[in-house]
């Protein structure tokens, strides 16, 4: 007889109490004291006391242009610093001579899942320069993946909207063609048309009734004006808590005055920010931003591709990474650092059904850990990762 419910027991809460968790058809229907006993139907999965934690969220990813568990292409700086067209130059031309893009995006997806991320956002090349296929390619790989990771796509006009030709229509057809989100790339610096950019990016949102995440690298008040602008847009249409700026450089290299002022703009306005916290660059303040109210999430962005050769697609490491780099010392700063990673993701993501509370998905995470500080600072391995209340991942690999 196939059991109509798992109970899950010893499960060791971020608070430190033991508890058992009830799933059924996916769902965590009952969180109780440690002392229930298995009824008939019911399986029993005793977790040892080992922590449960909700699973991660991988905010910013690319699945189309990574060269993950493929042959090493070796980075090739930029001319002069760092140069965002240039950087797509030698994007296109590794890629032409990398693995079939369908083996390396079920290569990084499965690292993820493994790592215990159960939900993602990736970003997908949608312009003239490659046309609708990238999408083509990256949906078929989500269909194959649907039961072990839920997976937002972005259509994202790496080559520019305006400077690349049809782009627009490009986008539009994304959407109908299955890509969730619109996405857009440095208005001011790649497309040297902040409003002409915006009005792309929103009129297909507002069409199409779907989020929008931009990619901003621009610094200082380059950045910061832009984000002003994205803020407007999303005030304007009441699009509050459905724009994200991801990367957003700009809000760490200016005074703390003028970031705490953009801060309360964001927040007013429901614009979130995405930091991978990304060693080369400034980044945005973390605890400044999450005090004034605004939604800050994560992501791995780029794993060993065409932009840098790192990344291990651990979103348990990025919140340590995150912390390290904001310097999070206390137990309640590297507590934010994890929410970065798992309930402010889901919130930026608007994920339904998220988190270890009853009526929500059973997706989670199983580790050796005292809490969640100890989780953050000594990324422990190896860990289980269950999706919908099955097991998809065990050390390291995918079930």
């Amino acid at each position: 007889m196939i059991a109509s419910e798992t109970l899950f027991t010893r499960a060791k809460f971020p608070d430190g109490t033991l508890k058992t968790v009830t799933v059924s058809g996916g769902r965590i229907t009952a969180i109780s004291a440690d002392h229930v006993s298995a009824t008939s139907g019911q399986e029993v999965v005793d977790l040892g006391g080992r922590l449960i934690l909700p699973g991660f969220v991988e905010g910013h990813i690319h699945l189309d242009t990574s060269f993950f568990g493929g042959k090493w292409i070796s980075h090739k700086p930029c001319t002069d610093g760092f140069d965002v067209h240039e950087r797509v130059a030698f994007q296109h031309q590794n890629m032409a001579i990398a693995e079939p893009m369908d083996v390396r995006a079920r290569k990084q997806l499965e690292l993820c899942i493994a790592n215990g991320s159960t939900s993602m956002r990736s970003h997908v090349m949608v312009d003239g320069s490659v046309g609708l296929k990238s999408l083509e390619t990256i949906l078929k790989v989500r269909e194959e993946y649907r039961d072990r990771i839920d997976i937002q796509l972005v259509a994202f006009p790496q080559s520019g909207i305006l400077k690349s030709p049809g782009t627009p229509d490009l986008m539009d057809q994304a959407i109908g063609l299955g890509a969730d989100l619109v996405g857009g790339l440095d208005p001011a610096s790649f497309d040297r048309d902040v409003e002409g950019h915006l009005n792309v990016v929103f009129g297909i949102a507002e069409k199409r009734g779907v989020d929008v995440d931009i990619h901003l690298h621009d610094a200082g008040t380059l950045g910061v004006f832009t984000i002003e602008q994205i803020c407007d847009r999303a005030a304007a249409l009441g699009m509050q808590g459905r724009v994200a700026v991801s990367h957003a450089y700009g809000l760490g290299d200016i005074p703390q005055d003028a970031a705490r002022r953009t801060a309360e703009r964001l927040a007013k306005s429901g614009v979130s920010i995405m930091t991978n916290a990304p060693g080369a660059n400034n980044f945005p303040p973390v605890a400044l931003l999450r005090e004034a109210g605004v939604t800050v999430f994560s992501g791995s962005d780029n794993i060993r591709d065409s932009w840098w050769p790192y990344g291990d697609g651990d979103m348990l490491g990025r919140a340590m990474m995150i912390g390290y780099r904001s310097g999070f010392y206390t137990d309640e700063e590297l507590e934010a650092a994890f929410d970065v990673v798992t309930s402010a993701g889901a919130r930026a993501l608007r994920l339904q059904g998220y988190g270890l509370v009853d009526g929500a998905k059973a997706d989670f995470v199983i580790l050796e850990a005292e809490h969640v500080p100890d989780a953050v600072v000594s990324v422990p391995k190896p860990r289980t990762v269950y999706k919908a209340g099955r097991p998809v991942a065990q050390n390291g690999k995918l079930v």
